[in-house]
């Protein structure tokens, strides 16, 4: 895996938010699930993180990685159909709370009959399709937004030997929002 880093503090004038960031090109599932276990090493209980990417883009390969860091019980598979999958510790960490929210579309309101809100202070919840949707639940969170590379033009494809190779790479793009993440260093990641 590579990791070209660009990290940035910012204050953005929309939310006056802090925002720390860093990117890492991602070029297998292994890779993705690596990703989610070194991720999981900056996470704590009342952490709100963002999943965004298209289908298929490993949004709960991710996931799973995560819940392998964590060390939750219960294989961490796509929460589609039932929404929202809790999976508690095996030992002192917190539970992850596994959300798919790609079939809502009523923003928080509808969120709120999961009731997120009593989960999140011990529990790390992820939520696949957040964007616009849960942003209220914290002022801190984790924004992970996914990218698959597209043919010849993506970034770093030079050293690829295959078009296999190609449909695994992905750019991951992972932004701190709020004071929890203001002034933590994401470089480690990649």
């Amino acid at each position: 895996m590579s990791a070209p880093h660009d990290t940035a503090h910012h204050d953005t004038a929309a939310d006056a938010t802090i925002a720390t960031t860093t990117r890492i090109t991602v070029k297998s599932a292994e890779d993705m699930r690596g990703l989610g276990r070194r991720l999981a090493t900056f996470l704590r209980p009342g952490d709100l993180v963002l999943l965004t990417g298209e289908l298929g883009a490993g949004k709960t390969t991710l996931t799973r990685g995560l819940g392998e860091g964590l060390g939750v019980r219960g294989a961490v598979t796509s929460p589609t159909f039932v929404i929202a999958r809790v999976h508690p510790p095996l030992g002192d960490g917190p539970a992850l709370v596994h959300v798919d929210a790609y079939r809502l579309h009523g923003g928080l309101d509808e969120m709120e009959d999961l009731d997120l809100d009593v989960s999140l202070p011990e529990s790390v919840i992820v939520v696949e399709w957040g964007d616009g949707k849960v942003e209220e639940l914290s002022d801190d969170r984790l924004h992970v937004v996914i990218e698959r590379a597209v043919g010849a033009d993506a970034p770093g494809l030079d050293d690829l030997d295959s078009a296999e190779e190609v449909d695994d790479e992905r750019g991951v793009t992972v932004t701190g929002v709020g004071a929890r993440w203001a002034g933590v260093d994401l470089t480690p990641l990649g």
